[in-house]
């Protein structure tokens, strides 16, 4: 069994392959945090809640309470009664005070996982994940607390989540509720995270932890381009292969904390959950709250191996598409081609000289529906502008499957422009606040999607379109932030709850669209990655990383992505140089290769493009379907980091059985008078042999990953190559 009770010592144990984690009842029933780390072999004990020193439990010293509580290394820590460190769940009572003491009640352990209540989350057989509830009580307030655990043995990961609910006769305010806690000794932890911006979205950082809290964190109704809803600690000198990593990742698209306490006593307090700035949920008599998830992990193998973890967790257990397991088209999308320029002749043109190339779907992108011929108007008139696509979108899509490619479209649901029939219709449908002038950003207003109304009119206006037409693909955008919060649907007593309940609407619509649709291929995107999160995974199969395209701006995007996120569920284009972000030139072959880490596909007017780069997009679509099945399903390794020596970067996919390696090197920049780099690959069996495609090279996988394989023959800036490694008899 993944998770066993220990009655007599008050413990639970829960086992993946690798790791243990161990929770502890204090004789009072406070819940504690026993041990996170290599798997344990033997029955666990309770000594390191150190509950034999000063101050002792309160049972023993009720005088030294609050000095107890402020040390005791709580499971889930709650506010207002005398653990001044981060709490985790903050309760407001009918009388307006706040304070919240939760014991342990009891516990149910079970095969398999239930879902969560109208949130995305990691699901699983029951031969593949077993699930650990305690239930908790306040007494004071009538409120049960039940804490989740769902242990993936083969993944090594363990996901927890909690649900509250109000059992009393009085409403509360739930002023916080955070998914998940960590509270252990320091080891001399540093903080990583990843942070951004648009166009330079997860840049891997990390730094020292100094007493205090750090923190990454979003208001902007969204998990946002500037931070991301993942944190880990790790031990000093950790790289892919060495040290220690506790992760928390949240399956969530909204507002989100992760944040890490160093405390008095050299400890540390590790939580995640939903932001409690601008949050708080009424929770009437017998109504119940669930939290989002969090996925954590435990390496003591260094980065790669929390990478592999996550990667084949996100894979198996948390993208529900049929596109997960199958080969998706190569598509070409006319943004960067034509912007809002086009028309149905331009956009045939296209697909006609796509289709010589091996491309196989023709995605339109914005600009297609109302009076859009720029980004200032026609957001909620989701009606064909026939007088761009001539004849009406079916004509149109039946020509482009007739020159044999499959079609896709571009929507952004979530949004309504001021200059739209919708707004002059509904202004009360936006979200803000009334008698204030609404902020506008790229000329657009939110929709308020706590509306059910809303809700139903923006999914209509999607489902309506794709029963209209063969269309198989839809890229669903969100290109703004929200702002201006106000509910004109919510009463005065509820508006703290609208961040949240938007994020639960997108969630409704998108769920309708995969039951109605369910063979159709859903990319999200946000203003390019400000929504790349593995809440979205649930819904879409992969998501747009982001806005730019550039291949060595892409090199540190796709690192910081890759470290939680598998390849194939990033969303990565060949576009046209100069770069239309940076204006940077780089190789058609080396924007293939980057790309090709991915799902692959362009960016471009290819009816436009120089004939040396045309000539190669046979081979790189060709490329794409050789090597599609392994990078979409192998195992990902970083070997070199653009990031970390600013000349090189190198990455290798390799099959699970070791039989495959794909191995892709990018010079950034050349140096002169040097010899050919030596470097050390990953992903090989040290026992087998194997041949250099291309070539009669054999070489051993140890010598592969211990002597190294030399770079060789390169010549400029900005240059890649693919080494493609077969295992030989």
């Amino acid at each position: 069994m993944a998770i066993l009770y220990y009655d007599e010592k008050k413990l639970f144990q829960l086992n993946t392959e690798n790791t243990t984690y161990v929770i502890g009842l204090s004789p009072e029933g406070y819940v504690g945090h026993v041990y996170y780390g290599p798997l344990l072999h033997g029955e666990p004990d309770l000594y390191p809640l150190r509950m034999d020193e000063p101050p002792f439990t309160p049972s023993v010293n009720k005088r030294e309470k609050s000095s107890f509580l402020d040390r005791f290394p709580m499971e889930y820590p709650t506010g207002g009664v005398g653990d001044y460190r981060e709490s985790c769940l903050n309760i407001r009572n009918a009388q307006g005070r706040m304070g919240c003491e939760i014991f342990f009640d009891s516990y149910e352990i079970f095969k398999g996982k239930r879902p969560l209540t109208g949130l995305p989350a990691s699901f699983g057989t029951e031969d593949e994940v077993e699930t650990l509830e305690i239930t908790c009580k306040d007494p004071v307030l009538d409120l049960v607390v039940v804490l989740s655990y769902s242990v993936f043995t083969k993944e090594n990961v363990i996901t927890r989540s909690v649900r509250v609910k109000n059992e009393g006769s009085e409403a509360l305010k739930v002023e916080k509720i955070y998914s998940a806690c960590l509270d252990m000794d320091n080891e001399d932890f540093e903080m990583l995270s990843l942070h951004g911006s648009w166009g330079r979205e997860r840049h891997i950082q990390q730094g020292a932890l100094r007493y205090g809290k750090q923190l990454v964190s979003s208001g902007k109704g969204e998990s946002s381009h500037q931070e991301h809803p993942f944190v880990a600690l790790v031990t000093p000198g950790t790289d892919q292969e060495r040290g220690e990593v506790y992760a928390m990742h949240f399956v969530y698209s909204g507002n989100f904390i992760g944040q890490v306490e160093r405390c008095q006593f050299d400890t540390v307090r590790m939580v995640m959950g939903i932001n409690q700035e601008e949050f708080c949920w009424n929770l009437k008599a017998g109504d119940e709250f669930q939290a989002p998830e969090v996925v954590m992990v435990y390496s003591a193998e260094g980065l790669g191996k929390m990478t592999r973890s996550y990667h084949a967790f996100y894979r198996r257990h948390m993208i529900r598409s049929p596109y997960n397991h199958k080969k998706r088209p190569i598509l070409i999308n006319n943004w960067e081609a034509t912007y809002f320029d086009f028309d149905t002749d331009k956009l045939l043109d296209i697909a006609r000289e796509a289709k010589k190339d091996g491309i196989e779907m023709l995605v339109m992108d914005d600009g297609w529906f109302g009076k859009r011929n720029k980004d200032d108007s026609s957001l909620g008139d989701w009606v064909v502008n026939e007088e761009k696509i001539k004849g009406g979108l079916k004509n149109l899509v039946d020509k482009v499957n007739e020159i044999g490619l499959e079609f896709g479209i571009w929507f952004e649901p979530e949004m309504i422009s001021p200059d739209s029939d919708l707004y002059r219709e509904h202004p009360e449908w936006a979200i803000q606040i009334p008698g204030r002038e609404a902020t506008e950003i790229r000329c657009q207003y939110v929709l308020d999607l706590s509306r059910p109304e809303v809700q139903d009119y923006a999914y209509e206006c999607v489902a309506k379109i794709l029963r209209s037409a063969n269309i198989k693909y839809v890229k669903w955008d969100m290109n703004r932030q929200l702002s201006d919060l106000g509910s004109t649907y919510l009463d005065k007593d509820s508006q703290q709850e609208l961040f949240h309940r938007y994020v639960l609407g997108m969630y409704a619509m998108q769920e309708r669209l995969v039951q109605e649709f369910p063979d159709l291929l859903l990319e999200n995107c946000s203003g390019g990655g400000a929504r790349f999160d593995p809440g979205m995974l649930y819904y879409s199969p992969q998501i747009w990383c982001s806005d730019d395209t550039d291949a060595i701006e892409r090199l540190e995007i796709q690192e910081g992505t890759a470290l939680i996120y598998p390849l194939c569920s990033m969303g990565a284009h060949v576009s046209v140089c100069p770069n239309h972000t940076v204006g940077r030139v780089t190789p058609f072959t080396t924007r293939g290769h980057v790309a090709l880490a991915g799902t692959f596909g362009y960016e471009l007017d290819i009816t436009k493009l120089p004939e040396e780069e045309r000539k190669l997009i046979p081979e790189q679509t060709a490329m794409y379907h050789k090597y599609h099945e392994l990078i979409r399903d192998g195992e990902y390794y970083r070997i070199l980091s653009y990031r970390e020596n600013h000349r090189s970067d190198c990455w290798a996919v390799a099959s699970e059985d070791k039989n495959e390696v794909l191995v892709t090197y990018v010079q950034v920049l050349a140096q002169v008078n040097m010899p050919s780099r030596k470097v050390r690959l990953r992903g090989f069996d040290p026992a087998k042999k194997y041949c250099l495609e291309g070539t009669d090279e054999v070489y051993s996988g140890e010598m592969l990953m211990n002597a190294g394989f030399r770079m060789k023959d390169f010549w400029g800036d900005f240059v890649s190559r693919l080494y493609h490694f077969v295992a030989v008899d």
